[in-house]
Parts: C-alpha cells; sequence; structure tokens
C-alpha cells in the first residue's frame, strides 16, 4: 500500500512525499504527458530522467487503441514498454468521454466509442477501464468517470456525479479483483477517485464527500479547465478543497499554466498534468523566467543568446534563440525537441523550487513575486 506523508502545510499550500511501489514522488509535482507511452517531439525516457521528471503520464484509451493493453502486457507493462522504472499515471478513458462527445453514448453499464482512429466501435466501462489499466500495469490508475463540461446545466451535472460515484464503486470493486490475481503485473495498483460537480460548490462538496468514503489512496479534481475562466476554477477548488482527505495526495487533472500551478499550489494542490508545454513547445511558444515567448518572431533573427540565461536545461546551456528559430524555419525536427525539452525542464524546475519555497517556508511571498515576472510576454 502506499503511504502519502504530509511534510509541511502552509496555509493550505502542502508539501508531501507519495511513497509508492514504482518510487518516492516529492510532491507538488508534475507529472510529464505522454499520451501514447512517448512524448511529443521526440523525448527519450533518458532525456525525461534528466529534465527531473518524477511521474510520466499515459492516456488509457488511446494506447487500448494502438497498440493495445495486451501487446503491452505480454511485453512485461509500460514501465518495461517504454523503458522507465519511475512511477507511471494512466488516465482511465473518461476524458475522452468529454473530448469525443460527437462519437460516444453514454449508459449506466459505460460508454460506447467510436475509435477517432478508424471508426470501430469500443466499449469502455468501469470494468474494461480497470481491467485495461491493470494490464498496462501502471503505478496509479484513474477511476473511469464521466466528465461533463464544466458549464453544463445543473441538472445533468447532478446527475453525473451520481453516475461517477456509482462507477467509482465498480472501479474499486474490480481493481481489488485484479489485484489479487496471479497473473497481474502490478499487483500494488493504485486508484484514484475523480471529484466532478461542474463549477457548482455544493456539488462539488457534496460528491467530495460522497467519493472519500471509499477509502482511496488518492483523489483528484476533474472537468475543470475545460471552459471556465481561471477565477472560477480557483474558486472552485477553494470551496471542494476542504473536504479532500488531508492524508491523501490531491491531484487537479489537465492544468495547466506556470501561473495556474502555483495558484493551485496555494489552494492545497499536490498533483498536475498538461499537454501544455509540450504542445506549445512544438510550435516554438517557449516558457521562460522572465514570461513566455514565440521563438519565431523576427526579432530572434539574429539573437545570440539562449532561450532563458537563468535556465540550466541541456538547450539553453547549447544553442541560440537564432539557431532554434532558423531550425522551425527550416521546418527541421530538432527544433521541437529542443524546445520540448526546454518547457518540460521549466515545469520540472518550477515544482522543485515550489517544493523549496515551501520547505523553508516562503513561498506565500515567493509565489507572489513569481507570478507577476512570468505573467508576461517577454519583451527583449
Amino acid at each position: 500500500m502506499a503511504k502519502f506523508t504530509l511534510l509541511k502545510q502552509l496555509g493550505s499550500a502542502r508539501r508531501g512525499r507519495f511513497e509508492t511501489v514504482h518510487g518516492v514522488i516529492e510532491t507538488p509535482v508534475f507529472m510529464n504527458v505522454g499520451t501514447s507511452a512517448a512524448i511529443k517531439g521526440g523525448v527519450s525516457t533518458a532525456d525525461l530522467k534528466n529534465l527531473k521528471c518524477q511521474v510520466e503520464l499515459s492516456n488509457t484509451y488511446h494506447l487500448h487503441v494502438r497498440p493495445g493493453e495486451d501487446v503491452v502486457y505480454k511485453l512485461g507493462g509500460i514501465h518495461k514498454f517504454f523503458n522507465w522504472d519511475r512511477p507511471v499515471l494512466t488516465d482511465s478513458g473518461g476524458f475522452q468521454v468529454f473530448s469525443l462527445a460527437n462519437l460516444r453514448n453514454i449508459k449506466e453499464e459505460g460508454v460506447h466509442f467510436q475509435s477517432h482512429m478508424d471508426g470501430a466501435h469500443i466499449f469502455m466501462s468501469p470494468e474494461v477501464s480497470m481491467q485495461i489499466q491493470s494490464k498496462l500495469a501502471s503505478t496509479i490508475a484513474m477511476a473511469f468517470d464521466e466528465c461533463p463540461s464544466s458549464v453544463a446545466e445543473r441538472g445533468y451535472i447532478k446527475d453525473s456525479c451520481d453516475r461517477t460515484a456509482r462507477w467509482l464503486e465498480r472501479c474499486k470493486r474490480e481493481m481489488e479483483r485484479l489485484n489479487s490475481l496471479d497473473e497481474t503485473i502490478n499487483r500494488s495498483q493504485l486508484l484514484f477517485g475523480i471529484n466532478q460537480g461542474g463549477v457548482y460548490p455544493d456539488l462539488r462538496r457534496e460528491h467530495m464527500d460522497r467519493i472519500s468514503q471509499f477509502d482511496l489512496p488518492g483523489y483528484a479534481v476533474g472537468g475543470l479547465a475545460v471552459g471556465e475562466s481561471n477565477d472560477v476554477m480557483y474558486e472552485t477548488i477553494e470551496q471542494v478543497e476542504p473536504f479532500m482527505p488531508k492524508d491523501r495526495p490531491r491531484y487537479l487533472m489537465g492544468v495547466g499554466t506556470p501561473v495556474n500551478i502555483l495558484e493551485c499550489v496555494e489552494r492545497g494542490i499536490d498533483f498536475f498534468d498538461c499537454v501544455m508545454p509540450s504542445r506549445n513547445a512544438r510550435h516554438g511558444n517557449l516558457f521562460t523566467s522572465k514570461g513566455f515567448m514565440n521563438l519565431n518572431n523576427n526579432k530572434y533573427l539574429l539573437d545570440d543568446r539562449p532561450i532563458d540565461e537563468n535556465c540550466g536545461c541541456e538547450v539553453c546551456r547549447t544553442y541560440t534563440r537564432a539557431y532554434i528559430r532558423h531550425l522551425f524555419k527550416a521546418r527541421e525536427l530538432l527544433a521541437m525537441r529542443l524546445c520540448v525539452l526546454h518547457n518540460l525542464y521549466y515545469y520540472n524546475d518550477l515544482m522543485e523550487k515550489i517544493r523549496a519555497h515551501l520547505d523553508d517556508g516562503t513561498y506565500a511571498e515567493w509565489k507572489k513575486a513569481e507570478v507577476e515576472r512570468i505573467d508576461r510576454r517577454v519583451d527583449d
């Protein structure tokens, strides 16, 4: 069984340590998103270690579609499959209930999909999601939930919360069964439940209180950053946070920008993930200690400085803005790789700084200055 230790708390901000079968996770942590067991942009697992990555996140639905969980299982599970010896979290396929809205049909037994690849029929239920994730053998498996739009009608979200709670009970029962089987690769696989409720504080609180009764190793806040404003997201987290178990890690799914992370750490969140750093990087949009920049701009044509003079990543120690801009204009794949490496390093290094300032009790004042510094476009 995993163990979460709350090392320090400053207001709602938390500094913790989560011990798992695949290693210790120092929190707050940003999980690097490798949807199909790979970070887009040509990043290897050796790169991930150099980038200070603690946890890799992969997508259950996409791995089910290709190459299929049976392939991963026969090759020894996801850790052996892509040569990674640190924790892996797999989402459940529940987000595809939201993102593939035009290709699915939700029923009590589960969700019927059309594959986004070839239109083939796919059925995903709490039991099927647990079975897929068990074969993937990730460290942490997410419960199968329905993720409605955060701005959906209240009645629909209430029904969705009830269904997600019923599905969570089925997920827990199925995971307990799977973890008892001799043929299961990771018999210590952990299940995190997911809180839903849109932007309705009372629904969020009621649902969190309900799912916390399942006594799971961790809990997530889902269904945010999908249409509402940042202020509404922050307020929603503030409303639900007091109802989240204090002795379990809290995961805010799919969030977000560096400023989002700084603000949500202050509101009691421990785990984050987002495709933003790698997706933005592939288009030359980079995060730095002085704000964000687009390396495609003409002003970088002769710029012989690194992306960020305050960054310790290999890219900033080796290449100039002018050279990487040239790679983009020449359509060289190296441009994407270098920029993804930089952005992921920036995010992981930011989390390291967050933990250090929580450790020494200076988080609030440091966070305020950091937000003011990075929440703008680089002007030089």
